[in-house]
């Protein structure tokens, strides 16, 4: 349910970044009669990496946050089979009244998300680099 729902973003970052491909790389791949196979793997593959990168290191990020999905499906059960970290937290700071350490939780929560984003990034950036 989470991919239906964050797919139109990811398709209109693709979009936008195949609109911004300027002409002149389609024309010299027609002049050199490249396939439409070599036009993707060679003009637009290269062109949309950072488009790419973006969106998915978005989702990345989002899927950790994920709350209102399971929530709504499951909630969290049965047991607690599907309840995530984010449903946890805010079972603690709502349901348990315990701020101090639902807060915390949840810092400590970011900062896991963030150094996780952080390699991501780093590892595509790399890659796209060589």
């Amino acid at each position: 349910m989470d991919v239906w729902h964050w797919t139109s973003l990811v398709v209109l970052l693709c979009y936008s970044g195949l609109r911004a491909i300027p002409d002149a790389y389609y024309q010299a791949a027609k002049i050199d009669g490249a396939s439409r196979f070599a036009v993707f793997r060679y003009v637009q593959l290269p062109k949309l990496a950072g488009v790419l990168t973006i969106a998915v290191l978005l989702r990345f990020m989002d899927s950790f946050m994920i709350y209102a999905e399971p929530f709504v499906l499951t909630g969290g059960g049965p047991g607690s089979s599907t309840t995530f970290l984010s449903q946890y937290l805010a079972t603690m700071a709502i349901g348990q009244f315990d701020i101090g350490r639902a807060a915390a939780f949840s810092l400590i929560y970011f900062l896991i998300i963030l150094a996780l984003s952080w390699v991501f990034y780093t590892v595509i950036t790399r890659s796209q680099n060589r």
